[in-house]
């Protein structure tokens, strides 16, 4: 079944993730380097609730976690890089409800190639005008410093920190946001 293209950037092309990604996804998801934000590696069944999670956030909201391939830069194209997409995440510290976060992971063999940053950008404009969101977030774990950098460089800051409780851990995390108006200035002077 043919995957949805939903992005296209100059190296990359996002995508709707389908069952037969699941071998990219154990690639990346299985992997403790890559999922050390985490605190650990998924299992088989873990990397198949991922996917469905994200095949029914398509069906419910219309967008998820989307795959990230390479157009021909690095790779024949069409090979599964990482993911970036838009989630509804909960943030207590900013919302009662849901806020649309942009969320990033790659394999390590891709990771220090700009490929994180091509990606979020495309998914912040995307839920502006695509969207209609008034502000979108980056929720990230305090000491993922490389996810902190991809934060700041998609022009959010941060705005509230809380701590998560996950795979049995509290775990400090850091809210970055922007708003549409601060997004509409980037872009009047880039």
């Amino acid at each position: 079944m043919p995957a949805r293209l939903i992005l296209e950037t100059p190296r990359l092309i996002l995508r709707e993730m389908n069952p037969d990604d699941f071998a990219a996804l154990c690639a990346m998801l299985r992997d403790p380097e890559v999922m050390y934000a985490y605190a650990h590696a998924f299992s088989e069944d873990e990397v198949r609730q991922w996917l469905d999670r994200q095949l029914q956030r398509y069906r419910q909201d219309g967008f998820g976690l989307w795959a990230v391939t390479l157009k021909t830069e690095g790779g024949p194209p069409g090979v599964m890089i990482g993911q970036c997409g838009l989630t509804r995440q909960e943030c207590p510290p900013v919302s009662p409800g849901r806020v649309p976060e942009v969320g990033y992971l790659f394999r390590k063999s891709h990771w220090h190639q700009g490929y994180a940053t091509e990606a979020a950008r495309a998914c912040r404009d995307y839920a502006f005008t695509t969207l209609g969101a008034g502000e979108v977030f980056s929720i990230i774990r305090a000491n993922n410093a490389p996810s902190r950098a991809v934060a700041r460089r998609n022009g959010m800051t941060v705005r509230a920190a809380f701590s998560k409780h996950y795979y049995g851990l509290d775990m400090p995390h850091l809210v970055f946001s922007i708003t549409r108006s601060q997004w509409r200035q980037q872009q009047e002077t880039a």
